[in-house]
């Protein structure tokens, strides 16, 4: 992986879970789109815009809380990267969730233009 792309992902990671909009919205494309891992639509529910992504995470009564990330790995492929993981903490609900995640990713002009996500729950 390259140096640039190593570390946008790294500030984009640490915005994630610190639920930092500003910052992830500062690694994202102009067009970004974020297909969530559950939704109405076979492509779960999808965020698009640079807007939209930092407005989802102004609502802070949707986050979780308490979350971690372990057992973080990217992996490339040309353009698009996997990232492959395992997050734990409270929902919105004030129920603890434990799951392993696969998120898609496509980089453009040094930007992360897509983030497709996939979860399982333990």
């Amino acid at each position: 992986m390259s140096d640039a792309i190593d570390d946008l992902f790294r500030r984009f990671g640490k915005a994630w879970a610190k639920g930092d909009g500003p910052a992830i919205a500062a690694c994202v494309t102009e067009d970004f789109e974020w297909r969530q891992g559950a939704g109405p639509a076979p492509a779960g529910r999808v965020v698009r815009g640079r807007a939209a992504l930092e407005a989802e995470f102004a609502a802070g009564s949707k986050k979780p809380r308490e979350v971690k990330i372990s057992e973080a790995r990217i992996h490339r492929a040309g353009d698009h990267l996997f990232g492959t993981f395992r997050m734990t903490g409270i929902d919105a609900d004030g129920k603890p969730f434990d799951r392993y995640g696969l998120d898609v990713y496509q980089v453009r002009d040094g930007l992360i233009a897509l983030k497709d996500s996939y979860g399982k729950l333990l």
